[in-house]
């Protein structure tokens, strides 16, 4: 099976701007493509692993991968998909960012010579003289056209900054840029990128000539639209410190009996063949599904052994054995404590379980919450300091997160 048919039967295209030449290239040449990540935070999160995944399989099937480093467009910030502009970075924050990024991709791609390309945007974008860009590329753009575009249109009731205006022309230089330095012949990204990927396509072709393509992958969302990879805690973060590896074993082990499926396919390296063979699975069918999902994306972004870990400890604690080993743990601060007590919506909130005492106190009145398998009722309960000295506890959060409580 071909890359692209694979792509295909996998559900991971979603648009395509010359669907038979670029299938032509994929099967018959070795071609140069690039995806952009822009440093905007020190881990990568899911949704760069999704394109991750489509790099590696690009790579396995002998084309060359380009990661592009946004360390001169994180300077702006991509308004897509955003109510508010970014956070700024300074220039220091965001090379130290792009830094962290190349250590995690190297887990995913052979960044080996040869194998891939690893360049950053800020080489040139920070280089352009104003007047330059205007009259050699900012020619080329209609602003009309701009406004029209997705990512523009749907800032424009709250207000976009002229700052973030820019970010489409910036994106579509790194095509031009990347095409010239690389022969770079083709863009990849998520369908949130359509826009900005059509940008670069029309400006290379104005500017060079030259006939370039671009394909996006599907989001990873719910079934019902809804953008996957957010916890309690904020993203999913690939870095382990960020989200423990038991805590991300459990996302997916957690996901929707409706999401498991997809997730299957766009996520891991498990046969297409075998993934649509579970697709008449149901019931305790499906909950060993999730369990497979959980385990190979686990196994692929920390590791066989954390896997093996999360796996071990996801079954002692609920085939009932207790086992807490590799499970999320706080080690509560003492000053939460008066007159040797703390109150259970404090703890709830220290363990981040809750976002807020609100939250926490709703969680409890509905009956979710259970200390030590026992069911906490009483929203002014109390949690002695005595009986976590030492020794561990178990809060559990509905029926699937446990978190472990100590006493420092």
């Amino acid at each position: 099976m071909t890359v692209f048919e694979d792509f295909k039967r996998r559900g991971l295209i979603a648009q395509c701007t010359n669907l038979e030449k670029v299938e032509q290239a994929l099967n018959n040449s070795k071609v140069t493509f690039y995806i952009g990540f822009d440093a905007t935070a020190d881990s990568l999160h899911v949704g760069h692993f999704l394109q991750l995944m489509v790099i590696r399989r690009m790579q396995l099937a002998g084309h060359m991968p380009i990661l592009l480093l946004g360390t001169g467009t994180t300077m702006v910030g991509d308004p897509t998909g955003k109510t508010d502009m970014r956070k700024m970075l300074s220039v220091e924050e965001i090379n130290k960012n792009a830094d962290l990024f190349v250590q995690q991709m190297g887990r995913f791609v052979d960044l080996t010579p040869g194998k891939a390309i690893v360049a950053r945007n800020g080489d040139w974008l920070m280089k352009l003289n104003y007047i330059e860009l205007l009259r050699d590329v900012g020619v080329h753009f209609s602003v009309n056209h701009m406004l029209a575009a997705e990512c523009v249109k749907s800032r424009l009731e709250r207000g976009l900054t002229f700052l973030e205006f820019n970010y489409m022309i910036m994106q579509s230089y790194d095509f031009y840029k990347l095409n010239q330095l690389y022969n770079c012949t083709m863009e990849f990204g998520g369908d949130d990128q359509w826009s900005n990927i059509l940008g670069g396509i029309d400006l290379t072709r104005k500017m060079t000539g030259k006939e370039v393509y671009g394909m996006t992958f599907t989001l990873l969302t719910t079934k019902e639209g809804k953008k996957m990879g957010k916890t309690e805690k904020g993203a999913l973060w690939l870095d382990p410190a960020k989200t423990s590896p038991y805590e991300f074993f459990q996302y997916w082990r957690n996901v929707s009996d409706d999401d498991v499926i997809n997730c299957l396919k766009l996520l891991t390296f498990v046969p297409i063949e075998q993934i649509e063979e579970m697709e008449s699975w149901k019931d305790a069918q499906l909950n060993k599904a999730k369990e497979i999902l959980a385990y190979e994306v686990t196994a692929i972004v920390h590791g066989k052994e954390e896997a093996d870990k999360a796996l071990s400890a996801a079954k002692n604690l609920f085939g009932g054995s207790g086992d807490s080993e590799h499970m999320p743990s706080t080690v509560l601060d003492a000053a939460i404590f008066v007159d040797g007590e703390a109150s259970i919506l404090d703890i709830l909130v220290a363990t981040k379980l809750a976002p807020s005492k609100g939250e926490a106190r709703r969680l409890v009145q509905q009956g979710g919450i259970a200390l030590d398998d026992q069911k906490v009722t009483d929203i002014a309960a109390k949690v002695k300091a005595s009986d976590l000295s030492g020794k561990e506890m178990i809060l559990k959060k509905g029926k699937k997160v446990f978190h472990k409580i100590s006493l420092s």
